[in-house]
């Protein structure tokens, strides 16, 4: 009888990676995670997690704000990984953090255009990316909203889009706009031609959220899971290896939009989350309650939607000039 094979431990950052998938924590959170562990870990020269804790974990923070000057959001976002690395993967307290200076968040107000500006913008885009542009300026989504829409989240007899997993992992609904319903479903046809062929030639397949690939083998194939806006070229997954059609870049949309910003001969820096912005701000100038904007753009606070009310507001607050009375 052949001895069985005794496997070493996995490393560290590759246990890391597993207690992400375990959660079913998104790729990009993964990568992000991983990446922050290891930067870590060589900041205090290859030292292992087990042997240091706050100290170490304020030290590291502090670097970042002070002499990386990372935005508010980049500290966060490293700090949150470490915690994570230490009570899901170490499984052990790194004790009280305190006394890490923080990165300072700058207030600004977000850039929104006039619907004369979105009427050009709009305007100036083609193809796939003008039925994007829509749902985003249409509906409030933001661009990997948009981007990860599956078929079946596409109401078109009550007018409605279900988002599944957004922001926080909340689910919500939004409207489907009346004027990208006939391009949608003439986008779609497309889409679906070219899934039929996929099957053809033995693919088809499509990346399903929390093994509900394991659950139904099937439900990879089906029409209803593939996304409205799948990539021109199938890939491997990173995960799993397997080869299917993900959903389109973003850094398509972001440059369609740059570009089509530029044609229309706008001065302001435009992207996808520019049409976001604006369709909230034009909802607080129609008049409908800020809680409803709230619903629709799935912030969890108020006080985020809350920042419109700047924008809406004329300069200094309402206030007219004295040199217009003149």
């Amino acid at each position: 009888m052949e001895p069985t094979a005794v496997h070493p431990p996995p490393e560290l950052l590759d246990r890391l990676r597993h207690a992400c998938r375990v959660r079913h924590y998104s790729l990009r959170t993964e990568d992000a995670y991983h990446d922050w562990a290891k930067r870590f870990i060589l900041f205090h020269n290859t030292r292992h997690p087990q042997d240091m804790g706050a100290a170490e974990i304020n030290q590291f923070l502090t670097h970042l704000a002070v002499v990386g000057k990372v935005a508010a959001s980049t500290q966060n976002q490293a700090f949150s990984a470490l915690l994570f690395l230490y009570l899901a993967v170490l499984e052990a307290d790194p004790g009280k953090i305190e006394g890490v200076i923080r990165a300072k968040r700058p207030t600004r107000l977000p850039i929104v255009l006039s619907k004369p500006e979105i009427q050009a913008v709009l305007g100036r885009l083609r193809g796939t990316p003008r039925v994007v542009g829509y749902l985003l300026y249409g509906s409030g989504l933001r661009i990997l909203e948009a981007l990860c829409l599956r078929v079946h989240d596409l109401d078109f007899e009550s007018g409605h889009i279900l988002v599944r997993a957004g922001k926080g992992h909340k689910d919500r609904r939004v409207m489907l706009p009346r004027i990208v319903k006939d391009p949608l479903l003439a986008h779609l046809d497309g889409v679906k031609a070219r899934h039929a062929a996929d099957l053809a030639e033995g693919f088809g397949g499509v990346y399903l959220p929390e093994a509900l690939a394991e659950k139904n083998p099937k439900a990879p194939f089906e029409w209803g899971w593939q996304y409205v806006f799948p990539a021109r070229t199938r890939s491997t997954d990173p995960r799993s290896g397997a080869v299917h059609r993900h959903h389109l870049s973003e850094q398509a949309i972001q440059k369609a939009v740059k570009v089509a910003a530029t044609m229309a001969g706008s001065v302001k820096t435009t992207s996808p989350h520019t049409l976001r912005h604006s369709f909230a701000t034009h909802l607080l100038e129609a008049g409908y309650h800020i809680r409803t904007i709230q619903e629709l753009m799935g912030h969890a606070s108020v006080e985020t939607t809350m920042i419109y009310l700047h924008v809406v507001d004329k300069g200094g607050k309402g206030v007219e000039s004295p040199a217009d009375n003149l």
